[in-house]
């Protein structure tokens, strides 16, 4: 992976931190969890859609098996909930957490519309936002306010992540359909 949320996180936080301030530390547990939290969903994700492959290998419930992966992604979710109550930070725990449930929420809606023929470009943008562009978000905003961010200024840059999250979808969901096309 290209660890692009975990970066978001350190970036945003970095923006606000001056050397030798502890935000620092709170920043890099919230990067460590957002990435826990992306590849718990990648694990679920995988066995939900039944699929073979992950990022060009063969995907880990090929390799270990559904109940494995499984397993494993929930152990994920707990490392990175303890991560996130390391910091004591309420007010980031919250956004992380429901950024968790906006996705396990997108990956329902997701889910009720395979076999939906009348399923529309917003019904896909709903779903792009709540899949990637929701952690996208919750990483800017936390690592926002690790570094000592206002309220004003963690919330703008949550906007950012979330289109930044929507347009990375965007692409890659371009690049799937043209390497499909290829073959």
């Amino acid at each position: 992976g290209k660890r692009l949320r975990p970066m978001l996180t350190i970036a945003t936080a970095s923006m606000f931190l001056k050397d030798g301030d502890k935000g620092f530390d709170d920043a890099v547990r919230f990067a460590a969890a957002v990435e826990f939290m992306h590849n718990a969903t990648l694990l679920h994700d995988d066995v939900v859609d039944e699929s073979k492959m992950r990022r060009g290998k063969p995907a880990a419930r090929m390799v270990w098996g559904n109940q494995a992966s499984v397993l494993v992604g929930d152990f994920l979710l707990g490392q990175a909930f303890l991560m996130m109550v390391e910091t004591r930070n309420l007010d980031a725990l919250e956004i992380l957490s429901k950024a968790a449930t906006i996705i396990a929420e997108g990956e329902v809606f997701q889910l009720s519309k395979i076999v939906d023929l009348d399923t529309s470009a917003k019904d896909y943008d709903l779903v792009i936002r709540s899949k990637t562009a929701a952690l996208f978000e919750a990483a800017t905003k936390v690592g926002a306010m690790a570094g000592g961010a206002d309220a004003k200024s963690y919330k703008a840059l949550g906007l950012y992540g979330a289109e930044l999250g929507r347009a990375f979808q965007l692409v890659r969901s371009e690049e799937h359909t043209s390497e499909l096309q290829s073959h």
